[in-house]
């Protein structure tokens, strides 16, 4: 069980770890609002990974059909989303970074939602923890229990991963001018635009 957790950890780390339109929403929440905000933008994708795991880890077919099969519209949303978000964000009137930014419970859940629902535009991921579960032998009835522990290690190192980033673009944070947070805003604004515009054209739009 300790050799699959363990196993789990690291496909979340990959997982988490390259750089995509989440992972800037991360870094730059992380610059604007602070760490915890951060945290949780990331928390929000591992939650969805999870999710995705767990379908896959406990054989639930009929299900990953479903959203396979809504996959092309569930990456228009996707799409459009990302280009919202990154249109938003190159048009924010940058402010000074200051030490203790003002920290809501409605903020903190609109970052966890807004992350966690991005990832699920992306319903391929179930086919990935499929393959992963197949090559170990999991994903069927008797081995649930092997499945679940899996996806519970592929959350903790994906939350790990968030720990990690969050944590240390919170160290330079304080030294964000003005001028460079407005440079920033806008390569990542275009970045993410041109992942929402790549989502669209997946799909033959």
């Amino acid at each position: 069980m300790l050799e699959l957790f363990v196993r789990g950890l690291l496909f979340g780390l990959a997982i988490a770890a390259p750089v995509g339109p989440i992972g800037l929403l991360c870094i730059r929440r992380t610059i604007t609002d602070g760490r915890l905000t951060g945290f949780i933008s990331g928390l929000g994708a591992a939650t969805a990974d999870a999710l995705y795991g767990s379908i896959a880890a406990l054989g639930l077919q009929a299900m990953s059909l479903i959203l396979l099969g809504l996959s092309s519209l569930l990456q228009l949303a996707g799409g459009i989303a990302l280009i919202w978000i990154g249109l938003t964000i190159m048009l924010a009137r940058p402010d000074p970074v200051i030490a203790q930014p003002t920290i809501t419970r409605r903020g903190l859940l609109g970052a966890y939602l807004s992350t966690f629902f991005l990832t699920l535009t992306n319903p391929a991921t179930i086919l990935i923890f499929t393959v992963i579960f197949a090559g170990l032998g999991l994903g069927t009835a008797g081995n649930w229990l092997n499945g679940m522990t899996l996806v519970a290690g592929v959350a903790f190192g994906s939350a790990l991963w968030w720990t990690l980033l969050s944590s240390g673009v919170a160290l330079v944070r304080g030294r964000v001018t003005v001028p460079v947070l407005r440079v920033i805003n806008l390569v990542s604004g275009l970045v993410i635009i041109g992942f929402g515009v790549a989502a669209l054209l997946s799909r033959g739009l």
